[in-house]
């Protein structure tokens, strides 16, 4: 806190150093609490019962603070804020809400026990709001799956496909309306461990397109929360995300593996090479179908691009130079246009070194949607092994990051 420098006449002096000790006093308290996120509220019907407020860390769940409720249910729950988004639950027995805290905010909610984990208010958190309808619809899903296994007079493979195609079902209206909508949200991080029993709804182990949600997720969570490199060039770590990124190669390197065993010859497990980025299989200028997988051993730099922006030569300048200087080393560009007039890219990528293809689908590319790009132009790099290393964003030296790289 910044020190207080005053010139303070004698006849005043006693008067006023009273008063700027006091304000001194409830500013020093009101910074401490400025660093605390809060989570409070009410909820009724449940005297003398032990309301937990449990952090839903990484490594389990550790109980953080609780309360024995009196008639009026009221509690107020508060500690240091986060960088980043984190996850914690209030539970009175097996009832449980849901919460996610992002930074210093205070969370406010209201329920009554022993509906409190279905039915129940929630106001300061746009996290919380949508959390609390994913509760709901895994609470509707989970419904309808015993109501499929209660049914008389069907076989059990009819059974089995219904649940399953309900599964889908959910999956998909998740993955539409929540996950794709903001992979970065809290929000979208929690639906994916969504569980009916003890079974994962979104299956990184079983399905292709679940393992790049966890992906999608982790990109986002990577760039958004993980700050922009240091002075000494290392960017924040953010251990949710890299948990996400080890969930998917993993479940990518198993699905490979169970894919080849029912498909081929059983092989050895630590022979499966698996890489973290998405593949994007375009045609380039000249009609050739490329995959950006194909340059594996080098190190890429993967470019969405528009040439009929306005700055597009002066960007297309600086690769150039990139290219000339680094190309002979091991190092490629790989560049999406999405330009709307398929015809002007071609004329303006006649002469372009480099593998530049073009995405007909433009803007509304699925390929940005995957790599959460918001904005044109945007550029990552990739390094020798197919792995995904950082994104513009947290690139202050294009040039180091490039030869630590080759």
């Amino acid at each position: 806190m910044k020190t207080i420098h005053s010139h303070i006449f004698s006849f005043f002096h006693s008067f006023i150093f009273r008063h700027v000790a006091c304000c001194a006093v409830l500013i020093a308290a009101m910074c401490s609490c400025s660093d605390n996120f809060h989570v409070e509220g009410t909820i009724t019907e449940a005297k003398d019962s032990t309301l937990y407020f449990e952090h839903m860390s990484l490594d389990g769940v550790v109980v953080m603070d609780s309360i024995v409720l009196d008639e009026d249910g009221d509690f107020d729950f508060s500690f240091k804020g986060n960088e980043t988004p984190e996850f914690y639950r209030l539970r009175i027995a097996r009832n449980i809400i849901n919460v996610s805290i992002d930074s210093t905010e205070t969370v406010t909610f209201k329920a009554s026990y022993p509906t409190m984990a279905s039915q129940y208010e929630v106001e300061g958190s746009d996290n919380c709001k949508r959390i609390k309808e994913l509760s709901i619809l895994q609470q509707q899903l989970l419904a309808k799956i015993i109501a499929v296994n209660n049914t008389t007079g069907i076989t059990y493979k009819e059974t089995e496909d219904s649940i399953n195609n309900m599964i889908e079902q959910y999956k998909d209206y998740v993955r539409t309306n929540y996950i794709i909508k903001d992979p970065r949200a809290a929000s979208s991080y929690f639906a994916l461990f969504q569980t009916i029993g003890n079974r994962l709804i979104f299956q990184p182990q079983e399905s292709e397109m679940d393992i790049r949600t966890f992906a999608a997720v982790a990109t986002a969570w990577d760039t958004y929360y993980g700050g922009e490199a240091g002075a000494n060039g290392e960017v924040k770590h953010v251990d949710r995300a890299e948990n996400l990124h080890n969930i998917a190669i993993e479940g990518l390197k198993a699905l490979r593996i169970k894919q080849a065993r029912e498909y081929g010859p059983a092989i050895d497990p630590d022979k499966v090479q698996v890489i973290s980025v998405f593949d994007i299989p375009l045609n380039d200028n000249k009609g050739k179908r490329r995959s950006l997988t194909e340059f594996k051993g080098k190190v890429v730099l993967l470019d969405f691009h528009a040439f009929s922006m306005p700055e597009s030569v002066q960007r297309i300048m600086m690769l150039r130079d990139i290219y000339n200087k680094y190309h002979d080393r091991g190092f490629e560009i790989y560049q999406v246009s999405v330009d709307d007039n398929e015809h002007y890219w071609k004329t303006k990528t006649s002469a372009l070194p480099w593998v530049c293809v073009h995405d007909p689908a433009g803007v509304e590319s699925e390929y940005l949607q995957k790599y959460n790009v918001t904005q044109i132009p945007t550029f990552f790099l990739i390094d020798k092994n197919n792995s995904l290393e950082k994104r513009d964003s947290q690139i202050k030296d294009l040039d180091s990051e490039i030869q630590s790289l080759l």
